[in-house]
């Protein structure tokens, strides 16, 4: 990040102060002087990449109430702007901060417009800050101050006085939540302690009337009264500060307040300036005096750091990036030299278990591709499970049909040497299929005709010839039929107590 220098500008000199971690080193005083204007130049320009932070304790400086309707964007810019040239007479160095709004129907907004009322006492000084392109962050008041201090410090009530020494002065303000309503800077001819004590109270006094004729309090109202001092400065502030029905004084530590908002270095006196310019540093307020043309290079500087920020997270994503992967990379190594390791651990260990095997007189390759062959036709194995199924439950349908024999057979898709009955044609792919050849007897007893044992035999044919995947052929009739003989009861009479043979093919194809 940038270092932070703080400018405390007064009415006699500005003084540079760097600002690191809660301490404040001062860096040079420069008075109202021409020659002074060129050092101070050079101190910028030594002082390129700072950002830089003016604290403005002056006299001429004006605070004033103003109620605005409610308006959004450019148009409520554009009413501010003129109600700040109206008050103001034009200054440059001006600024307003919402009160919040009305509670009426019409939602007015209330505001707090403030100004540096006598440009003319800075003009030299940003002068020097243009010219050596200084990255001005913004002009801030020792009053807009007071609220943030008290707040760190203690309890305040919610209209207070605040009463400060510094510069040879005494800062007095008008606090109402936290906002100056009014602040004035009234001189300091005694800078003693009992002189500074002395002046606490009188002014305190004369503040308190000055309010009640400007109606901003009443006149019986009670206002607490907060004032910083030196420790060694205490007893007497407090004998000199007594509490009046108008007026109850709490003095504090300024070490101690120094403590509370984490400044390290300690003042000297009574003198608080150094706990305004650290609130300044780590507390600033939002609104500021300073145009957008004076504060050019700031924005410039914000938008500079802003990328070398962006640079360096993307740098430090890359480096994370490939940190992990070379981690990564580092593990996988590991990894595959213990697979190595352990590759070579169990090649060694199969070595000598393959050792105490028998012989085989055979070389392992080959081992293998027998090994391989015989798991290969066992995945090709077939079974005449479903040939078997058809065949018992076309016998127990037809219980006269007696098997003799039942040859099963896989192999390539062949025609049968007999002519197939008449009945459902059905064609088999090519490539294997499964042929079962049945031999067997018909047996009707001595009184069947030729007929009764024709229709026997043709039932049980389209019992088989039901199985839709089956293609049935009959290689063997039970009687020897010649074409254009007729078939007689008579020319089996010798025979009919003799058993009817058959043969019959079944080609099928093969359950998946």
């Amino acid at each position: 990040m940038n270092p932070r220098r703080l400018l405390y500008l007064d009415n006699q000199r500005l003084t540079a102060h760097a600002w690191q971690r809660g301490k404040l080193a001062a860096e040079g005083v420069f008075e109202m002087r021409s020659e002074e204007f060129t050092r101070f130049t050079d101190y910028l320009r030594a002082h390129r990449n700072s950002q830089f932070q003016m604290l403005a304790n002056v006299a001429e400086e004006g605070h004033q109430l103003e109620t605005i309707p409610f308006l959004q964007g450019a148009d409520r810019k554009a009413l501010i702007a003129r109600r700040l040239g109206q008050h103001f007479s034009g200054s440059p160095l001006a600024t307003a901060v919402s009160l919040g709004y009305e509670k009426g129907k019409r939602k007015n907004e209330k505001l707090l417009l403030s100004a540096l009322t006598n440009p003319v006492h800075f003009q030299p000084w940003l002068k020097c800050l243009q010219e050596a392109d200084a990255s001005l962050a913004g002009i801030y008041t020792v009053a807009q101050l007071g609220g943030t201090l008290l707040t760190k410090l203690v309890n305040p009530e919610p209209r207070a006085l605040l009463l400060t020494f510094q510069d040879r002065s005494i800062r007095e303000s008008y606090l109402v939540d936290g906002q100056p309503l009014f602040s004035r800077m009234a001189p300091l001819f005694d800078s003693s302690i009992a002189g500074v004590a002395s002046r606490f109270a009188s002014e305190a006094v004369k503040l308190q009337q000055y309010l009640v004729t400007q109606r901003l309090v009443g006149r019986n109202d009670s206002l607490p009264v907060y004032v910083l001092a030196h420790p060694q400065a205490i007893l007497a502030v407090r004998q000199a500060c007594s509490d009046v029905p108008s007026l109850a004084f709490e003095i504090v530590d300024n070490h101690q307040a120094a403590h509370r908002i984490g400044l390290k270095s300690l003042p000297d006196d009574s003198s608080s300036e150094l706990l305004f310019l650290h609130l300044l540093a780590t507390n600033a307020p939002r609104q500021q005096f300073a145009g957008e043309a004076l504060r050019h290079d700031f924005h410039i500087s914000q938008i500079r750091y802003g990328l070398l920020g962006l640079g360096a997270a993307t740098l430090i994503g890359g480096l994370l990036f490939a940190a992990i992967q070379v981690y990564d990379a580092y593990s996988m190594r590991q990894e595959a030299q213990i697979l190595a390791l352990s590759e070579a651990d169990l090649n060694w260990r199969y070595q000598e278990i393959s050792a105490t095997f028998p012989q085989l007189g055979i070389d392992n390759e080959t081992l293998r591709r027998i090994t391989d062959r015989q798991t290969e036709l066992s995945k090709k194995q077939r079974l005449p499970d479903d040939a078997y199924r058809l065949v018992s439950r076309a016998m127990n349908e037809a219980p006269n049909i007696h098997l003799e024999a039942l040859d099963w057979s896989l192999g390539d898709n062949m025609q049968g040497t007999g002519a197939p009955l008449p009945g459902k044609a059905v064609t088999l792919p090519d490539g294997k299929v499964e042929t079962i050849t049945l031999r067997g007897t018909i047996r009707l007893g001595p009184t069947a005709t030729a007929r009764q044992t024709l229709a026997t035999f043709e039932n049980f044919v389209e019992i088989l010839r039901g199985d839709r995947d089956s293609d049935v052929t009959v290689l063997q009739q039970p009687f020897e039929i010649e074409s254009g003989r007729a078939l007689r009861g008579g020319d089996i009479e010798n025979e009919s107590a003799q058993p009817r043979q058959f043969t019959i093919q079944v080609v099928r194809k093969p359950s998946s």
